[in-house]
């Protein structure tokens, strides 16, 4: 596989791009098309009505999975019912079918020259784990020496994922709305790739040593982050993003928590005015104290959880 082949496979999920590394994204994120698994739950998402103080509802909030197996109906009626309600889109990442402008962000950003031979980028007992991974993917060390060590860790990240971002739930929604009501984007794909890149060396190499770690362990359940996705499960959720490299604490705050605050306080604005939003963002960064969830009701906002599973047929 040759570099511009690696710029394709982690274009293809720019909206997944940090939301899991932020391990509800890029952990489900594949050109492997998956298939319908009959034991996968009945959907039972993460969805929010956002009311004010004084009554109103001023919006609401989706918790997003950025790719999916196919075969996956994740539509409810109480899911359908809040697009049809609302005035605009908010989303992590807009624009995802314009491939030019992709391409172009992506280069500007994830390739320099100088950097030393991959292997050296992780700790010397990780290098066999590192040449494993890489043989498992189909890469080749050199298809990787003008790329940066963040973009390294997206590509090698993605090996053995299932799930396709054309199923994803942000995708979705975008057509939904896309030529009928406004879409906004909270980053754009040059500002999630930006806070990779501006991340120390040190960090980079920390990420992508916790990639490697993590495909080397194995034992793992693929799906468990794709079961808590459908069933709405906040504390499993909420715990993958203290796991790997999240658990370094300025990891996290450059790639979860110091984003939530920055979207917080780009939202109250949105919120105050005449329409009404539907923000749906990657799910982990709704959950837990320092989520999406508690900065708005930090903020005075009721944040009331919708039921969105379907009711079976009489």
């Amino acid at each position: 596989m040759r570099p511009h082949a690696i710029r394709a496979m982690i274009l293809r999920c720019a909206a997944a791009i940090i939301a899991p590394l932020l391990l509800i994204g890029l952990a489900g994120c594949s050109d492997a098309p998956g298939g319908s698994d009959p034991e996968r739950p009945a959907p039972s998402l993460l969805l929010y009505e956002l009311v004010s103080a004084d009554g109103t509802v001023e919006g609401w909030m989706f918790g997003t999975i950025h790719a999916l197996p196919d075969g996956i109906d994740w539509r409810t009626p109480a899911i359908d019912g809040v697009i049809d309600a609302a005035d605009l889109l908010v989303v992590e990442v807009g624009g995802l079918n314009r491939r030019d402008d992709r391409r172009s962000i992506y280069e500007s950003l994830a390739q320099s020259p100088g950097h030393p031979p991959l292997a050296e980028r992780v700790p010397a007992e990780l290098r066999p784990q590192l040449a494993a991974l890489i043989d498992r993917s189909g890469l080749d060390t050199r298809d990787f020496s003008g790329e940066e060590t963040w973009a390294v860790a997206l590509a090698l990240a993605r090996v053995g994922a299932t799930g396709n971002p054309a199923n994803g739930v942000d995708a979705a929604l975008i057509d939904d709305f896309s030529g009928k009501r406004p879409v906004r984007e909270l980053e754009g794909l040059r500002g999630q790739l930006s806070i990779f890149d501006r991340l120390p060396e040190t960090q980079q190499r920390s990420m992508l040593a916790a990639v490697v770690r993590e495909n080397a362990e194995g034992g793992k359940d693929p799906e468990r982050l794709l079961r808590a996705w459908l069933t709405g499960d906040a504390a499993v959720i909420e715990a993958s993003t203290r796991e790997g490299f999240l658990a370094d604490p300025a990891t996290r705050e450059a790639l979860l928590t110091g984003r939530n605050r920055r979207w917080v306080a780009a939202l109250v604005p949105m919120l105050g005015e005449a329409s009404r939003p539907l923000i749906a963002v990657g799910t982990a960064h709704l959950v837990g104290p320092d989520g999406l969830v508690a900065l708005l009701e930090a903020q005075g906002y009721r944040v009331r959880p919708i039921p969105t599973a379907a009711r079976p047929a009489p």
